[in-house]
């Protein structure tokens, strides 16, 4: 089998993973000349870091990045710290290891996604663009074209991960619904400033106004910051110059010089979905389909769980499994989107809870139950972690169990357990033998909701299966 994925941003990326790992034939083409370079997406949630986890790369992705920065706001010429950016960080717990965002900007995400697939023998093809492409009822030939030539290549499934302007979805004719807000325009970019604390995430605004004004995050790994203001009348690109009359407007200081402008965009809210996620042997993820404002950092992770959702689907083939991730995953891009625009819509109205963050920015609530989010599937929930020993005292991790291209079957209680992947956990009291894992503490038999003997089987891409 061989799988095109057009695009080579986090959600490309993911999916070349996934496929790879899985022993596919996967070609990722991207047009750029150059890599992205730039935060963008930089804010991962905690579901996000779970699948990166399953998919080899969570060290270097914490150790690249940060949690919440505290935040100072200068208001009026006074600073007050306001605790954690976006909330207080939450404790990890037994079913979640990770339960707060960790901030990475977008270019150092994708560097170790591509370090990732360069160990599977795939690198991403610069200076590839897809130009166009026909389907039958066996395949895709697709037309790629690179170094002044074109090439016709032939694939099993085309996938387009090709970002909001996607030629994939344009060329298959699929509306892309929503609305793009041209009453609101920001500023974003990436500049490096010396003068100011790079240890904090600083919020200026004038004291008559304190909504209005600049945020400025730090990035790791120098001295940028991530840098997100209103547009200024008159102003047309986020230039430097631009950029630095309005940290000059609202810090009202002199010192703060920008420089080393890395990346910058004039934003306006535009949130879309795409009317169908597939047609035939191609297929739509990402901001190929869906959309989202900047507000709670979704539209990354959303696109990152798509891929993993249909990775393992493509590998399989099977039409049951192909038809069930637009199901899925429509359903869910809908939901999320409908939690970055009420938060938006916070911001826009000034809500002094516009910075708060709950469960729901997570995607740890992410549900392929039957009915949830409007989605008629038969699927289940995320499968929680849980902590677990062996016979031999050594303790392992439900995690660590399904990390792999695999799917994972638990044996709770006295059911009998057989076969590669299938593990028995014991309950508090009992004493485990050979491969039986000892729930000593109740976590899992509690994460699952069993009270005495059962089979759960996770499917895998980490939610049970139904």
């Amino acid at each position: 089998m061989q799988v095109l994925v057009a695009g080579a941003g986090p959600t490309g990326l993911t999916l070349a993973i996934d496929l790879a790992r899985r022993g596919v034939d996967v070609r990722i083409a991207e047009k750029g000349q150059e890599f992205f370079a730039g935060s963008r997406g930089d804010g991962l949630q905690p579901r996000t870091l779970e699948v990166f986890e399953d998919l080899g790369v969570i060290d270097a992705v914490l150790a690249a990045g940060a949690p919440p920065w505290p935040m100072l706001m200068h208001v009026g010429g006074e600073t007050t710290e306001v605790g954690e950016q976006f909330g207080a960080k939450a404790e990890t717990r037994p079913d979640a290891p990770y339960t707060t965002p960790w901030f990475l900007g977008q270019s150092r995400t994708e560097e170790i996604l591509r370090d990732r697939l360069a160990e599977f023998g795939v690198t991403v093809e610069l200076g590839t663009e897809l130009v166009g492409f026909a389907q039958d009822e066996n395949g895709v030939t697709a037309t790629l074209r690179h170094d002044g030539r074109d090439e016709a290549v032939r694939a099993d499934y085309l996938v387009g991960t090709d970002g909001g302007r996607s030629f994939v979805r344009k060329a298959l004719g699929i509306a892309f619904e929503g609305v793009t807000d041209e009453s609101i325009r920001m500023l974003l970019g990436d500049v490096r400033i010396d003068a100011l604390d790079h240890e904090h995430a600083h919020w200026f605004a004038a004291e008559g106004n304190p909504v209005e004004g600049i945020m400025l995050t730090p990035l790791t790994g120098g001295r940028h910051f991530q840098f997100a203001a209103p547009l200024p009348d008159g102003a047309t690109e986020a230039s430097l110059e631009v950029l630095q009359r309005q940290v000059d407007r609202f810090s009202g200081r002199t010192d703060l010089e920008l420089t080393e402008l890395v990346w910058s965009t004039v934003w306006r809210p535009n949130v879309r979905l795409a009317e169908r996620f597939r047609s035939g042997r191609v297929f739509l993820a990402g901001d190929a389909a869906h959309v989202h404002p900047p507000t709670g950092g979704q539209g990354l992770n959303t696109g990152v769980q798509d891929a993993y959702n249909l990775g393992w689907k493509l590998a399989d083939g099977s039409e049951e499994l192909l038809a069930s991730y637009e199901t899925e995953r429509r359903a869910i891009a809908k939901y999320v989107l409908e939690v970055s625009t009420k938060l938006m819509r916070k911001y826009t109205d000034g809500d002094p809870d516009a910075n708060e963050r709950g469960e729901e920015t997570q995607q740890l609530n992410v549900s392929y139950r039957e009915g949830a989010w409007g989605g008629p599937v038969q699927a289940g929930d995320r499968a929680p972690d849980a902590p677990l020993r062996t016979a031999e005292g050594k303790q392992v991790r439900l995690f660590e169990l399904f990390r792999g291209p695999h799917a994972t079957r638990l044996v709770f209680g006295d059911v009998p357990a057989s076969g590669e992947h299938t593990y028995r956990i014991v309950p508090a009291g009992g004493t485990p033998v050979g491969d039986e894992l000892l729930d000593q503490d109740g976590h899992a038999f509690r994460a699952y909701s069993v009270t005495s003997a059962a089979v759960v089987d996770i499917r895998p891409d980490g939610y049970i299966a139904r």
